[in-house]
């Protein structure tokens, strides 16, 4: 049984100069929005970007755009439009920027990034008690910003996918994709993303198997929870290296422990020996979970076959990532980040690095060369298990030959050829071999709010710290804002944000507001300095802003 792949999946890199060089000087992009869409541009999609291009929220605007247009239309037949119709909608909403050139999205981006800083300098200027006029809210940005860094890969840049079962156009519903309608209105529907630019091919392949593998099994996916059905979402993990590692997710109902293994063998028999081999998976990973989203502590995930990691190179480090583990969906664009992120930082060897909400220790491990200690919080605990490996696995490897003596090299240990790492190079068949991890990082598990407020205690008036917060959507727990704006030993934060709206909004405006001892904000404010956008998601509204603050 073979499955049609037709998305060839392209790569186009683009010429991109250091971030030191994007970070020394400042020439904005022109406001003026051109929209090359010619015969393909839907009716009035040109004047919604033009009026709301600086707004920051597009998949927002422009899916409640089309339901907008849709309400006088007839409702289409169960079989609904042609598939590529369906894949070109799903598109104009999961990546609305895709019809535009690359350097058109960078000034669409730009503008977003210019009109969220505005909004938050008028936010700023109302808590300090300062008259907002209209015409300072419009012009006026609350620090430097510098031209948006572009990403080194366009197309099929996702390192991490993840697919959702549910009805497809055809009423199937045992179909792989993305959804595409809301569930209020009660108009879902899944819809194969072989039309998404920023999925690779290997993701697409992986999941049309998958949807190959349902159809075929006696068991019923599970839609809602309370209507029964088992297999759920497939998240797939991709490295530079072509390794991927697959990730099923199921619900056990009221199945029996015989049963379970049934189905697993089942799916393992299908990807490593039946029609699901050409995929070469790495590794396949099975959760069982009667919750939307469940940890590995709360159940845990089942490796199998394959190998339990997957590994990726990044800044000259080779960094584990586990089945949950965070780590930057785009990782050409994430050496841009941590980049950007060292250079505003200004990190050296009389400071200790603050990595909050570090994932696998990526930021932090990168600059633990240019820091006196790097200290790095997650809440998941195999990143934090990942970070620790990454810092012992990696450091400086060097061949000592004839009669060199040890006390030239007093950072290395020795080793045996037999002794080596696992994935240490394969050519150490002779000589002396000496290896020292990046000794100088230390990875705490657990929610920052609790872990923060003592640690920051314990280093307090020894060193200069620089904090890096790199939070999820949902933001700081206001603990974790307390507990840094209350720090004296804090005097530079980078703050990154891949959306910059509600509690992360929130989170910069406690940072940087008046003290007020009702919400506990007793320290030295905090001042905007620069801001850089890093766009890490091509074809999309989304991009990275790393936030310089300092006082």
């Amino acid at each position: 049984m073979s499955v049609c792949l037709w998305m060839a999946g392209i790569r186009r890199r683009v010429l991109v100069h250091s971030p030191r060089c994007f970070l020394s000087g400042v020439a904005p992009f022109s406001k003026q929005l051109l929209l090359p869409w010619g015969a393909r541009q839907l009716p009035g999609w040109s004047r919604l970007f033009l009026d709301t291009a600086c707004q920051g929220n597009f998949v927002h605007v422009i899916a409640k755009n089309c339901q907008r247009g849709q309400k006088h239309q007839k409702k289409p037949s169960r079989l609904g439009p042609p598939e590529s119709s369906w894949q070109e909608r799903l598109a104009d909403v999961v990546t609305p920027l895709w019809r535009l050139s690359y350097e058109e999205q960078l000034k669409v981006k730009f503008e977003a990034q210019k009109k969220i800083l505005q909004r938050l300098e008028s936010y700023l200027q109302m808590l300090q008690r300062v008259k907002v006029t209209a015409a300072a809210t419009s012009k006026e940005l609350c620090c430097l910003l510098h031209p948006i860094i572009p990403s080194p890969v366009i197309n099929g840049y996702r390192n991490k996918s993840t697919f959702s079962v549910n009805r497809g156009p055809d009423g199937n519903p045992k179909t792989v994709g993305y959804y595409l309608g809301t569930w209020r209105d009660g108009n879902v529907v899944c819809v194969q993303s072989s039309h998404l630019k920023n999925i690779p091919e290997k993701h697409n392949q992986v999941a049309q198997y998958y949807e190959v593998f349902l159809r075929q099994s006696p068991l019923e996916p599970c839609l809602l929870f309370h209507e029964g059905g088992h297999w759920r979402e497939l998240t797939v993990r991709t490295n530079h290296q072509g390794h991927t590692m697959a990730i099923v997710t199921f619900h056990p109902q009221e199945l029996s422990q015989e049963e379970l293994c049934v189905q697993k063998e089942a799916i393992k028999e299908f990807f490593l020996r039946g029609p699901g081999a050409v995929c070469d998976l790495t590794s396949l990973y099975f959760q069982e979970s009667t919750m939307t989203r469940c940890s590995h502590q709360q159940s845990p995930y089942q490796l199998l076959f394959g190998e339990p990691y997957i590994f990726e190179g990044l800044l000259g480090l080779k960094i584990r990532i586990s089945p949950d583990a965070f780590f930057q969906v785009n990782t050409a664009g994430a050496e841009m980040l941590y980049q950007t992120v060292g250079e505003l930082s200004g990190v050296n060897a009389n400071t200790i690095l603050l990595d909050i909400c570090c994932g696998t220790g990526a930021i932090g491990l990168s600059l633990a060369q240019h820091a006196s200690q790097v200290l790095g919080i997650e809440l998941v605990e195999q990143a934090v298990e990942d970070a620790r490996w990454t810092a012992a696995f990696n450091g400086t490897q060097l061949r000592v030959w004839g009669d060199v003596k040890m006390q030239l090299f007093p950072c290395y240990r020795k080793c045996s050829v037999e002794k080596m790492p696992t994935g240490a190079p394969t050519c150490m068949t002779s000589g002396s071999w000496f290896q020292s991890g990046i000794t100088n990082c230390e990875f705490h598990a657990g929610r920052a709010e609790k872990i923060l407020p003592w640690l920051l205690k314990s280093k307090e008036g020894v060193q200069p710290v620089v904090a890096v917060v790199n939070p999820p959507r949902a933001g700081l727990h206001h603990r974790v804002v307390q507990a840094i704006r209350n720090c004296r030993a804090i005097r530079t934060l980078v703050f990154v944000s891949c959306k910059l709206h509600g509690e992360t909004t929130r989170n910069i405006t406690e940072l940087c507001c008046p003290p007020n001892s009702a919400k506990k904000l007793l320290g030295e404010p905090f001042v905007l300095r620069q801001a850089v956008p890093v766009d890490l998601f091509p074809h999309t509204a989304h991009c990275e802003l790393a936030l310089l603050c300092t006082r």
